[in-house]
């Protein structure tokens, strides 16, 4: 086998190591998350004070991005769901942020405007099973999980990920 051959070999084989540690790590996030079925329902008011009910996004896929004030590779994806947020149905769920006024402060110093329903206690992320944080749930258009992402996504992964939801 010539150098290049070997050089080229050993790549190959280096990327597929990669790839299946990734997906072995993905895989252990997600165990047993919700994966499917219908989203459990949740409402109330949101940061800035007005009234939501998940069930009133019906119709239309969604994203439910939860996520924490403190966390590193959420603020990697905030541009990003700030972004899809402007012209897709997006509500964002933190939880342990410290008080409603920090998480308002915070989010103007990162410059985000998406809708915030607060979970102080992780109450919602309990029931949704929510093992890592930024974790992203695509809901469909009846209602139910179509996709689970736990970790960094890019908002095109996301964009495509909602637009298979919509197609049923």
């Amino acid at each position: 086998m010539t150098p290049g051959k070997k050089t080229l070999m050993r790549n190959i084989t280096q990327v597929l190591i990669i790839l299946v540690v990734f997906l072995s790590i993905r895989v252990y996030l997600t165990q047993g998350m919700l994966k499917s079925g219908p989203a459990p329902e949740f409402g109330g008011r949101l940061l800035d004070g007005l009234a939501f009910q998940l069930k009133d996004l019906r119709g239309k896929p969604a994203l439910i991005h939860f996520w924490s004030t403190r966390c590193k590779v959420c603020e990697l994806n905030d541009a990003a769901i700030d972004d899809l947020a402007k012209d897709l149905p997006v509500i964002t769920v933190v939880i342990e942020s410290g008080s409603q006024q920090g998480i308002r402060e915070e989010m103007e110093a990162r410059g985000l405007s998406f809708p915030v329903f607060v979970d102080g206690l992780g109450k919602l992320a309990d029931l949704y099973h929510v093992k890592g944080l930024p974790t992203n749930y695509i809901i469909d258009t009846e209602g139910n999980i179509r996709y689970v992402e736990v970790g960094y996504t890019t908002g095109w992964g996301l964009r495509m990920r909602l637009w298979l939801a919509s197609l049923g």
